[in-house]
């Protein structure tokens, strides 16, 4: 990757520009008037400085949680042991507040921690530089100990003080290496991203639940998600972590790079086909299995499992068509409208699309944009216009059982017969033509 750092004359315009929130000066200014030193910290001041917006502003004081507990009234404890409280300015709205401290034992999980420290302590326990800048909100100055600037202006991520040391106290942070470099499109620190391989065989110790939020963060924010994909093979975390993933096609992750960003933290759909677009090449069992072993949700667990099975009904019929001269007749888009299901026609669709632009982006043979785009809009039609569904049937099972026909597994499979009948013939949607042929099915 080539890296995108910051010239001096837009860092400076950018922090000259740096303005928390009121409610965040608000906090930091009570505490500084109590005699107790406040900086604001971490992400909110890179991305500031990267000139990228910032929902999240941090606070790091020198008081302890019960000096905190004297300034305001209304607390919550977010962390207490780790130091950190949620206070409330006077709107209403929350902002997490930490005592500077320092790490005293760690285990490549969790960290014990203690206060008295100072910010140069704070910082200094950080993970890397770009996230080890403090801004005074009164002074309106930089406290830069480890040249997290520097990187910035560089486009690096570096690791604080010792890469490997700082990567063994925490070794989701291997990952969190990745996305940033990812997401601010910025090369690794040599001996970062040696810590980084280092860090792969051993990040198994980590609970699924923080990798699967790691996993979120970079389908979330990183706008081509395949180069910190192929980051987390060739570090090994991939084998160690989602291995029905470690052998895929680069082809499986660049898929995702066609594919649009999400819009915020709530956006579903556009998460949910980032999510589903690594396991178009596997089964839906492996698929299934994979994210339940990452703690996705039941609904995000069944959507992509469902996806996967009705793009393997489909896929390749429609590419062959595509790929064809003539355009698909409308039977044939009935019947992969039919295959998939009305609700996941676009979804597949979708999909296919960024799977297929992905091929042809690697040098691979695959369907020309402008006629997936076609296929689109006339399988949109078919599949909202035209009986393709055992709902839209013009009779059911009731009027089956009411003309003669056994109850049991038989009526199913004869309503199965009579929708394939439909499919290829709308004209045949009518009810007496469709008891006659249940009659003459049944015999």
């Amino acid at each position: 990757m080539t890296a995108h750092g910051i010239d001096e004359a837009t860092l400076r315009r950018r922090l000259d520009a740096l303005e928390p929130p009121r409610g965040v000066l608000e906090i930091a200014n009570r505490l500084l008037d109590a005699g107790h030193e406040t900086w604001c910290v971490g992400g909110a001041i890179r991305d500031a400085l990267l000139g990228r917006p910032s929902l999240d502003w941090d606070l790091a004081t020198s008081a302890t949680p019960a000096e905190m507990r004297k300034v305001f009234r209304r607390v919550v404890p977010k962390g207490e042991q780790f130091g950190t409280l949620g206070l409330f300015d006077q709107d209403g709205v929350m902002h997490e507040v930490t005592t500077f401290r320092r790490d005293v034992q760690t285990d490549g999980r969790h960290a014990v921690v203690e206060f008295g420290a100072s910010l140069y302590d704070d910082l200094a326990r950080r993970d890397f530089t770009i996230n080890a800048i403090a801004f005074s909100p009164r002074g309106r100055t930089l406290h830069d100990p480890f040249d997290g600037v520097g990187d910035l202006r560089r486009g690096v991520v570096r690791a604080v003080g010792d890469a490997d040391a700082r990567l063994r106290e925490d070794r989701l942070r291997a990952l969190r290496a990745i996305r940033f470099a990812a997401r601010f499109e910025f090369d690794f620190d040599p001996p970062t991203w040696a810590a980084v391989v280092a860090s792969g065989p051993h990040l198994g110790r980590l609970s699924a639940e923080r990798v699967r939020e790691e996993l979120d963060k970079t389908l979330r924010q990183v706008r081509a998600p395949s180069w910190a994909l192929e980051r987390w093979r060739e570090s090994g975390a991939l084998a160690t972590l989602i291995p029905a993933l470690a052998d895929v096609s680069p082809v499986a992750f660049t898929t995702l790079d066609h594919l649009p960003v999400p819009r915020g933290r709530r956006e579903r759909g556009r998460y949910l086909h980032r999510l589903a677009a690594p396991w178009l090449e596997r089964d839906r069992v492996t698929a299934e299995r994979s994210l339940r072993a990452l703690r996705c949700s039941n609904q995000e667990v069944r959507w992509v499992a469902d996806l996967v099975d009705r793009w393997q009904r489909v896929a390749g019929s429609i590419r062959g068509a595509l790929l064809a001269d003539a355009a698909p007749a409308e039977a044939e888009l009935r019947r992969w409208a039919s295959a998939v299901g009305r609700v996941m026609v676009a979804d597949v669709l979708r999909l296919g699309a960024a799977r297929w632009a992905a091929e042809r982006a690697a040098g691979r043979e695959a369907p020309d944009a402008a006629r997936v785009r076609a296929l689109h809009r006339r399988m949109i039609r078919v599949a909202y216009g035209q009986p393709i569904e055992l709902a839209d049937l013009a009779v059911d099972g009731g009027d089956l059982l009411a003309a003669g026909i056994a109850a049991g597994p038989g009526v199913g499979i004869i309503l199965q017969r009579l929708l394939a009948a439909v499919v290829e013939d709308p004209a045949e949607n009518d009810r007496e033509r469709l008891l006659a042929r249940a009659a003459a099915s049944n015999d």
